[in-house]
């Protein structure tokens, strides 16, 4: 996946000025260099949340998959083990 040029915070401000109603969104999507749908696909993920709260989710999902890594590992040591039994 490719790497966002903004940060999450970045975005969750970006989102908040646009709920401000201070201008229209095509007038916020042109300010900040980016595309109407980069904004709609940022408000579906992002909508409604604060500053802290981005942070969080943002950590929660690296937690996630380090999880999943570790899961998946531990399958390969099993299914390498009941080959050996």
């Amino acid at each position: 996946m490719k790497k966002s040029r903004f940060s999450d915070e970045q975005i969750v401000r970006i989102l908040q000025q646009a709920e401000r109603g201070g201008k229209p969104i095509t007038a916020l999507c042109k300010e900040h260099g980016i595309a109407e749908n980069t904004f709609y696909r940022w408000r579906r993920r992002f909508g409604g949340l604060d500053v802290p709260q981005a942070r969080r989710l943002k950590e929660l999902e690296a937690e996630n998959a380090r999880l999943k890594r570790l899961l998946a590992e531990r399958d390969l040591e099993v299914d390498v083990m009941r080959q050996v039994l």
